[in-house]
């Protein structure tokens, strides 16, 4: 299945139907809150094994780390992962914004010196976003959805970028079992514009198919 053919398509949401669709977010929501829990229960002792390997490499640092991301209609929230780079990533970051590997609001380094030995492993296989399951616990994000933007991401974002922001993020979405950080930002916007105009319970289910694939068999996480 071909998502992204290089060309812009100039999609355009359909807000007031998205926002009318009662039933289909309704459901999600009850799907995402059973799943969120039962996926915390269940992935408990892989989180103990995950905190216990970073406090071995690092002692002194904390095992989450939280930053506010902007989710539906640029409402902030504090989105959680796994610590996978050095405690001051977040202060090193304006050294690094020349070596930015893709175009667009977005930074992305292959190579980031930031990163940790344990934080290389669990970025390849994408366990460190597993504590997103809290957020999508407490309701700021989906299971499936657009990957939520830093805020000075959002501040370089033309109107036509924002609309990715019209409904809730997710912890996977088609950019992320498209290719992820071998897909651009541009590519990544219409991937996003094209979930959400076609979205369905099928169309969740087979991302979240295709994401279980993704953690098996890495597509260019880092």
């Amino acid at each position: 299945m071909k998502y992204f053919d290089g060309k812009s398509d100039n999609v355009t949401i359909n807000l007031n139907y998205q926002d009318k669709r009662y039933i289909y977010r309704g459901s999600k929501r009850i799907f995402d809150f059973v799943a969120s829990l039962f996926g915390l229960i269940i992935l408990s002792p892989l989180f103990l094994i995950v905190a216990i390997a970073i406090k071995m490499e690092d002692p002194k640092g904390p095992v989450f780390y939280s930053q506010v991301r902007l989710g539906k209609k640029q409402s902030p929230f504090k989105m959680y992962k796994f610590r996978s780079m050095i405690v001051d990533a977040d202060k090193r970051l304006k050294d690094l914004l020349d070596e930015n590997e893709v175009d667009g609001a977005m930074f992305k380094m292959k190579e980031d010196p930031r990163v940790t030995k344990v934080g290389q492993f669990i970025r390849k296989y994408s366990i460190d976003e597993l504590p997103q399951l809290v957020n999508v616990l407490l309701g700021n994000m989906s299971l499936v959805g657009p990957r939520p933007p830093l805020p000075r991401e959002v501040a370089e974002y033309t109107e036509y970028d924002k609309q990715r922001l019209s409904v809730k993020p997710g912890c996977t979405g088609l950019w992320q079992v498209s290719g992820r950080n071998d897909v651009g930002f541009h590519e990544m916007v219409e991937l996003d514009l094209k979930y959400i105009n076609t979205r369905s319970p099928l169309f969740d289910l087979y991302i979240m198919f295709k994401t279980v694939l993704v953690f098996i068999k890495p597509n260019g996480a880092y």
